[in-house]
């Protein structure tokens, strides 16, 4: 597990939600610390004699920090880098996301004044955080997660990673839109559609009826053969890298059948060499099954 965990992503994404539960976990927790200010506070903490009593450092950064940096962006961003043994965590969500969930709590954009309204402040926003978005270990996409669901993904994928490369599969539904968190996403619409099964239609990829129908076609097999050989290969050689996290996303149309069959048979073939692989299914809940 890192010792100096550092958060940041855009206002409404859910930063607060997992520095609350770091804190709640061991981690000395600081929240909007100034960049160039991390590494002497860093230094300070684990030199105290009483550093022991916590798991490691957490620094929440967000645009606002970033701007105040008299050096710019790009030299904070180089100091945070730099820093040893350190995770990034970035969180962010679909800006239909962020705009309700201001309109819902009634509360200001860090960025938003008399000037600017509020999509205006979260594109603003994005664009401040663009550099240390593509420098995150690890993205989380919050769109769809509630805050039970954000602290549960934090608890599997950090407080709980073991040693080596934590590998999450993940199904979803082309319709509800790609994973923005995915460093790889693939695309199962061209194999056979059970939905057009009348018998098949209120199932998912879970029953075994749909997997013996998937199994049965030989377009579904060969294309399992094609990714299960190149995720095989892929997780190895980020493994072998040093990488400490990996999502992978299979979508089709609903994100019920096909991408649910294909991601539970990737897992299950990770699991032997990678046996704390993750598996999510992020919009079966949305499937209309009876």
């Amino acid at each position: 597990m890192p010792r100096i965990i550092i958060i940041s992503g855009s206002s409404g994404a859910g930063k607060s939600t997992a520095l609350r539960l770091l804190e709640d976990e061991g981690y000395y927790c600081v929240d909007n610390l100034p960049p160039r200010l991390l590494p002497n506070f860093i230094d300070e903490v684990l030199e105290s004699p009483f550093h022991d009593r916590f798991n490691g450092v957490v620094a929440c950064i967000d645009a606002r920090a970033f701007r105040m940096e008299s050096g710019g962006q790009q030299s904070a961003l180089k100091e945070l880098i730099a820093i040893p043994d350190r995770l990034i965590i970035f969180l962010d969500a679909q800006p239909h996301s962020l705009i309700k969930r201001f309109s819902e709590t009634r509360r200001r954009h860090p960025l938003a004044n008399n000037d600017s309204s509020l999509p205006e402040a979260i594109a603003k926003e994005r664009e401040s955080l663009e550099g240390i978005a593509a420098e995150a270990d690890l993205l989380i996409d919050t769109t769809d997660l509630t805050p039970r669901a954000l602290r549960d993904t934090i608890t599997t994928r950090i407080v709980e990673q073991r040693d080596g490369l934590s590998v999450m599969i993940e199904s979803f539904a082309f319709k509800r839109g790609v994973p923005t968190d995915a460093d790889f996403v693939f695309d199962a619409r061209a194999i056979p559609n059970p939905y057009w099964q009348e018998t098949l239609r209120q199932l998912t990829g879970q029953d075994t009826l749909v997997k013996q129908y998937l199994d049965s076609e030989a377009r579904c097999s060969a294309f399992y053969e094609r990714l299960r050989a190149f995720i095989n290969g892929v997780v190895a050689d980020f493994n072998q890298c040093d990488r400490s996290y990996m999502t992978i996303a299979i979508g089709c149309t609903g994100g019920q059948h096909r991408s649910v069959y294909l991601a539970d048979k990737i897992h299950k073939d990770l699991l032997e060499a990678f046996p704390h692989a993750l598996i999510r299914h992020r919009d079966l809940k949305h499937a209309e099954i009876t």
